[in-house]
């Protein structure tokens, strides 16, 4: 479970980082660009999946190894 938590959480951080490189350098990366309801809010949805990714590491931290 700690593993699936830490590979979710760097995904999500992944995601989020390319999301933030695409809106404020152009590069064509990331996922978030994509999903069409987000138009708009790309840069929101992006800090959000950083921050979700900082409280799937702090979760995957606080469970035993296993």
């Amino acid at each position: 479970m700690k593993q699936l938590l830490e590979l979710f959480g760097f995904l999500a951080l992944v995601q989020g980082g390319a999301g933030l490189l695409h809106e404020f350098t152009d590069w064509h990366i990331g996922l978030v660009q994509r999903i069409g309801f987000l138009d708009g809010y790309e840069v929101y949805a992006s800090v959000a999946l950083i921050v979700l990714a900082f409280a799937l590491f702090a979760a995957a931290e606080s469970r035993r190894s296993g």
